[in-house]
């Protein structure tokens, strides 16, 4: 298996998209420590093989620096590390104190920095890399979920920067994704019927499953993705149909 003997860390990995990814990496051979503010309703399992689980605030940066500290005691080595921890409540720009809003970029760019500073040293060591975890929200409008497109804007921006800054010991690229399908995805887009009318506007006709975001993070973090550093990859079905192709006249039946 191409990752054999490798150790990962994957923020947020207990469940959705994190548990996705822990999953891969697993059955890709690697030894994965998952953390989050609470453990797993389940292990995280693939392969005959299970991710451990260390609890972390990742906004508390004492605690973080424990966190890659205790790897390295444990393992001796990183490899890869996934900044997938992040997320946001629905709420209109208006509806929120300023506060509320910093707190999604807290999440989703600073929680990111302060773990890839933490494993910096380790990740030097081994040659390693960074996957972040972005969004299509960084470059489209994104209302009610403001806060967070511009935190994923500038999470991307920082894995371009970090990639310079970091060569030619650390690879860091960015995994850009659409709408996935989780446990949570009713909140996001209702019942089944409306999962599924969410999923055709995709041109691919689908929901990304976690499984697919965790096969693009494995080869990112493969020796296939060597030469691949600054990059920002996109899984997301193809993107969205552009609206005006539907309200256009042109080549419709009358």
């Amino acid at each position: 298996m191409e990752l054999d003997g490798r150790v990962a860390v994957v923020t947020g990995g207990t469940r959705g998209v994190g548990a996705g990814i822990a999953r891969a990496f697993l059955g890709a051979g690697a030894r994965v420590v998952v953390c989050a503010r609470r453990p797993p309703d389940e292990p995280v399992k693939e392969a005959g093989r299970e991710a451990e689980f260390v609890p972390v605030d990742l906004r508390e940066p004492a605690a973080v620096g424990r966190l890659f500290a205790e790897v390295g005691e444990r393992f001796g080595r990183l490899d890869t590390l996934v900044n997938n921890a992040g997320g946001t409540p629905y709420r209109l720009l208006g509806e929120g104190e300023a506060e509320r809003h910093a707190r999604v970029v807290e999440l989703n760019l600073t929680a990111p920095l302060t773990a890839s500073l933490a494993a910096h040293e380790l990740l030097r060591e081994s040659r390693g890399s960074v996957v972040m975890i972005g969004s299509v929200s960084a470059t489209r409008p994104s209302p009610g979920t403001a806060a967070y497109g511009a935190a994923k804007a500038g999470l991307e921006n920082l894995a371009r920067s970090m990639a310079v800054e970091w060569a030619p010991y650390v690879r860091v690229n960015t995994l850009v994704l659409g709408m996935v399908r989780t446990e949570l995805s009713h909140l996001h887009y209702g019942d089944e019927n409306g999962i599924e009318a969410v999923a055709r506007t995709v041109p691919l006709g689908r929901l990304a499953e976690p499984s697919d975001v965790g096969e693009a993070a494995v080869f990112l973090a493969s020796d296939r993705a060597g030469y691949v550093s600054g990059a920002a990859l996109l899984v997301h079905g193809g993107g969205e149909r552009p609206a005006f192709l539907d309200a256009a006249t042109v080549n419709k039946e009358s």
